[in-house]
């Protein structure tokens, strides 16, 4: 009897594990719009530049986070894989095309995306992250190389679902 009380035990524990690491990975799924930086005029800063833009469409199943955003060149679409594989996507850079290959990789509930390119003769890797505030705000960070290849530059920005 004790036994079978000591298995239960440690089958519920089992269980619970891969439940508990579930909630914790969040649904980004939504339209976002950027919620201004009260302080980006104080600071010379344009308040729109960097992160998912002025606006973005994110979905998100199990295998693939996408995310969709309008630019100057029309509709930007960028898919990753959630399973730690490599995804390419390619972006528009200096008059050309650059394949850009990302991997995701969850800590915790943020998602965070390392990726790699190559412009000219630079290597260039920049990371993102994708986290929900206690609110339910989007809270996504760039951190990518500086002008001229300068220290790394790390952007914050809010998002609201729209």
């Amino acid at each position: 009897m004790r036994r079978n009380v000591l298995m239960a035990g440690a089958l519920a524990l089992v269980l619970a594990v891969p439940a508990a690491n579930a909630q914790d990975k969040p649904n980004f799924s939504g339209s976002w719009a950027l919620v201004p930086d009260p302080n980006a005029a104080a600071t010379g800063g344009r308040g729109g530049g960097g992160g998912l833009g002025m606006a973005a469409t994110v979905t998100q199943d199990a295998k693939t986070l996408t995310v969709t955003r309008t630019t100057q060149n029309g509709e930007v679409k960028t898919v990753y894989n959630l399973d730690g594989s490599e995804s390419k996507n390619m972006m528009n850079a200096r008059g050309g095309q650059v394949e850009q290959v990302s991997k995701a990789a969850w800590e915790g509930s943020t998602l965070k995306i390392t990726t790699s390119y190559t412009m000219g003769e630079n290597a260039i890797t920049t990371t993102q992250t994708f986290a929900l505030d206690a609110t339910g705000q989007l809270i996504h960070t760039t951190t990518g190389v500086g002008r001229g290849g300068g220290e790394p530059v790390t952007t914050v920005r809010t998002y609201k679902k729209g």
